[in-house]
């Protein structure tokens, strides 16, 4: 839910060979401005750290989906000689450096980090010194800059979970809770903690919906305040919080990103799918569902109709439910990451 990082695979072993990818793509994001490619290597980067076996030549690679000849050679070339010629280019510039370094700042984004260069303000040091030229997030993504670029271990998200769960229960015990993204799919680490909550009172067909919404995701925010577990609103939408935690029970020391999502009980399960993800997986998801004239988002399931216009929202109460309307058998989140 918040900004992407590379793939998280922490047994890749494929692991320089992604990340070159991922460089690759976060130059072609914030320089370059091309989205295809930005995309097309960001898959790749995704393929290769998927696998169980390494890679040994391109033309392997090849055979692999999101691989062409051209990322191929790349690769055949970052293998015989350790570096990418491409990449050496671009490092050299003294103008794509600063702006990937500025873009790892939570809240600033490729357009930002361009003007702050241009400007003369090229580490985050010179950041630290012109703190007047960024907005609240961008502050707080500043103040926090080394503990978000850490990663989080498995153990310390379920042990925000279990507290985030007890909170929410002492609450009100209709809340449903899940921590989706690469923890849901059962990743050893994670980048940043992605809450999705439902209560069954809450529902996309309520005449007040939004305003219901906001003041009930305020409660929640609220009572997490009290218990503890946010130190920080970065900012509050209808839908959306987005903010700061630290581990309620003191072992870990480091400060969170922590985003949560209030759903309406009939988008949950929809929502649920969409922010577990993998990127790819949803791409693959939304694709067979066009193949079997539905169309799916993480709000709804809908029927195409005839003339291809989506038609009232399928009744989906469970994950399971979406793949039996698309004829697909289950899979579980640890299957979802290629």
């Amino acid at each position: 839910m918040s900004k992407r990082k590379a793939p998280d695979n922490s047994d890749n072993l494929n692991r320089d060979l992604s990340d070159f990818l991922i460089e690759l793509a976060n130059y072609e994001r914030n320089v370059s401005k091309n989205v295809y490619k930005y995309n097309a290597y960001r898959k790749a980067a995704s393929t290769l750290a998927s696998l169980s076996y390494r890679i040994k030549s391109g033309d392997e690679a090849k055979k692999l989906p999101g691989i062409g000849d051209k990322i191929a050679k790349k690769i055949d070339e970052f293998l015989q000689t350790g570096k990418l010629q491409k990449l050496e280019k671009i490092n050299a510039d003294g103008i794509t450096a600063p702006i990937n370094l500025l873009t790892r700042v939570s809240g600033i984004g490729p357009a930002k980090a361009k003007e702050l260069v241009d400007a003369g303000i090229k580490t985050l040091n010179d950041l630290k010194e012109n703190e007047d030229k960024l907005n609240r997030h961008q502050k707080i993504g500043l103040k926090y800059f080394d503990d978000f670029e850490k990663k989080i271990p498995r153990e310390e998200v379920q042990r925000i979970e279990t507290f985030l769960n007890a909170s929410l229960s002492d609450s009100d015990p209709r809340y449903i809770v899940t921590i989706c993204g690469s923890y849901r799919r059962g990743k050893a680490e994670s980048g940043d903690i992605d809450v999705l909550i439902a209560h069954p009172s809450y529902t996309s067909s309520d005449s007040d919906g939004k305003k219901k919404g906001l003041n009930m995701l305020k409660s929640i925010i609220e009572h997490l305040e009290q218990k503890e577990l946010i130190v920080e609103t970065i900012s509050m939408g209808g839908s959306k919080f987005m903010g700061v935690c630290r581990d309620p029970t003191g072992i870990n020391k480091f400060f969170r990103r922590l985003d949560i999502r209030l759903a309406p009980k009939d988008h949950y399960y929809c929502a649920v799918l969409y922010f577990t993800g993998s990127d790819l997986f949803n791409k693959n998801m939304r694709a067979h569902a066009l193949q079997k004239k539905f169309t799916l988002n993480e709000y709804t399931l809908k029927h195409l109709t005839v003339e291809g216009i989506p038609g009232e929202a399928e009744t989906i109460n469970s994950e399971e439910d979406i793949f039996k309307k698309l004829g697909l058998p289950y899979k579980k989140p640890e299957e979802r990451n290629s």
